[in-house]
């Protein structure tokens, strides 16, 4: 359910929910953990005890206990209590919250495939970072290797919870997020929304669950030079930039250097042992059961050597050309004769109005079933299959272009989305991918019903139209209908 904007902002709330609503069984275990006293022998029994009700997260404790990572001895591991013993309290402690968060993650059901796409990317980081953390302090006591490697493991704790609520919500969020430029864009986004930032929640998770001051002090000063806060701050960032698309090579060489001169390893020797340290991940998310994470974990191989980057193809810039023009009329009027498939008419139009009427891309938007959105079918030319990903129009507001062009059922030339005669109804169409340049619309008809539009740009090549081309623009989206009827029919 959407929050009420008014009353439902806030940390406290979104604390709240989470911890109480969302994944009350992950909190109750934390809590739980938290409590048992590390240097009591009786917390071995209470461990095993507090997990036993829950045969899955004992099973996966146990396998991961088992594990060629944790356990060195050749005898099986067969109780959490013997776990505890043999590899102590703080790893098993740290392996049953582990395992309690990702399943309490990658279980959370019915989210959107954008919004559980950033989850999964955000726990793959945190997952990799916790493990490189850990990596970086091998010459420290193993109670403040498993105290890092904890806390670097949900160190975005606040927005992976967030992101697991799921719903409307989420969803508004995750859309208006991608349409932001810069990261400054983005956490004002956020808190605008939310009423509170994701590291603040965060904080205030740590502090409800009684997670420790390591978790927040790393969130609050990460410029802090205590071992255990610097191994975590780097973590972060050497794993954010390896899990970019593109890896941003300055960026990357300046982390490394800084991991370098905090660990003392030679450079070539920190690299080897990153990759070693990537490899492990990798075969302990298949020991928790988190295969989905592996797609998402940085490659071993990117660590060694750093791609560059790609230079980008150039869509070429179609020219207005009347005879391409006549051959695609051509090939719609025979369609108009002989009934011709929805697909095939949907391509040669598009292939006429781009290659033809010289445009840099379009497209056709159909309406969804529910009749409250616009959703793209086929996108030709430049950034199409983002387009095809991302331009969706919500039909909603009344005065919104898309809405009064289905009651008028006309070609329009929007030659200026931003003039005064266009702002009011293209302002929530300026935040998506229509060119502010100007664009071309034309109703999809069948039988003189609205069921989509034809859609075309030049905004990529910053061109102008002309009269000529919204006319040539016109003629095939009327002759396109002409034989989406007959089709239909």
């Amino acid at each position: 359910m959407k929050p009420n904007n008014n009353i439902n902002k806030g940390v406290d709330y979104w604390t709240n929910r989470i911890s109480e609503l969302e994944m009350p069984a992950l909190c109750s275990t934390v809590k739980s953990l938290e409590k048992l006293a590390k240097d009591d022998v009786s917390s071995l029994a209470l461990l095993g005890r507090s997990v036993m009700h829950d045969n899955a997260l004992t099973s996966r404790i146990l396998r991961v206990a088992n594990s060629a990572i944790y356990h060195k001895g050749s005898t099986q591991i067969s109780t959490v209590s013997r776990a505890a013993i043999v590899l102590g309290f703080d790893a098993v402690r740290n392996i049953c919250i582990t395992a309690k968060l990702l399943s309490s993650l990658l279980e959370s059901k019915n989210l959107a495939p954008s919004v559980y796409q950033r989850l999964i990317k955000l726990m793959a980081k945190a997952f990799q970072a916790a493990m490189l953390a850990r990596m970086m302090l091998s010459d420290y006591d193993e109670e403040l290797q498993e105290e890092a490697f904890i806390a670097s493991l949900l160190y975005h704790i606040g927005e992976s919870a967030f992101w697991s609520v799921g719903g409307e919500f989420t969803e508004e969020l995750d859309q208006k997020l991608k349409e932001c430029e810069t990261p400054t864009e983005e956490r004002s986004m956020i808190r605008e929304n939310l009423g509170t930032s994701f590291s603040q929640l965060t904080q205030s998770i740590a502090r409800h669950w009684g997670l420790g001051d390591l978790l927040i002090q790393a969130v609050n000063y990460p410029d802090d030079r205590r071992p255990e806060i610097r191994s975590i701050f780097l973590a972060d960032k050497l794993c954010d930039i390896l899990s970019q698309p593109v890896i941003d090579n300055v960026e990357l060489e300046k982390r490394i250097t800084q991991a370098v001169n905090f660990t003392g390893l030679e450079e070539g020797e920190f690299k080897n042992r990153m990759q070693r340290c990537a490899n492990a991940t990798h075969k302990l998310a298949e020991v928790y059961g988190a295969k989905v994470l592996l797609e998402y974990l940085p490659d071993p191989k990117r660590i060694l050597t750093v791609e560059p980057e790609p230079i980008p193809l150039e869509m070429p810039v179609y020219q207005a050309n009347l005879n391409i023009q006549l051959a695609k009329l051509r090939e719609l009027t025979g369609y108009a004769i002989n009934k011709a498939d929805f697909n095939l008419i949907m391509q040669t139009v598009l292939e006429g109005i781009l290659e033809g009427v010289g445009v840099d891309r379009c497209g056709v938007l159909l309406l969804s079933p529910s009749r409250k959105q616009l959703q793209p079918r086929v996108m030709l030319g430049s950034d199409a299959e983002e387009m095809k990903r991302e331009f969706i129009i919500d039909l909603s507001d009344k005065k919104g272009l898309f809405r009064q062009a289905m009651e008028h059922k006309d070609p329009l030339w929007i030659d200026d989305p931003t003039s005064k005669k266009w702002r009011e109804q293209c302002q929530e169409l300026l935040s998506q991918h229509v060119s502010r340049r100007g664009f071309l619309l034309a109703p999809l008809l069948v039988d003189n019903k609205v069921i989509g539009f034809y859609y075309a740009d030049r905004g990529p090549s910053e061109r102008d139209f002309e009269e000529s081309d919204f006319q040539s623009f016109i003629h095939f989206s009327q002759l396109a209908n002409v034989c989406f009827t007959v089709s239909l029919k």
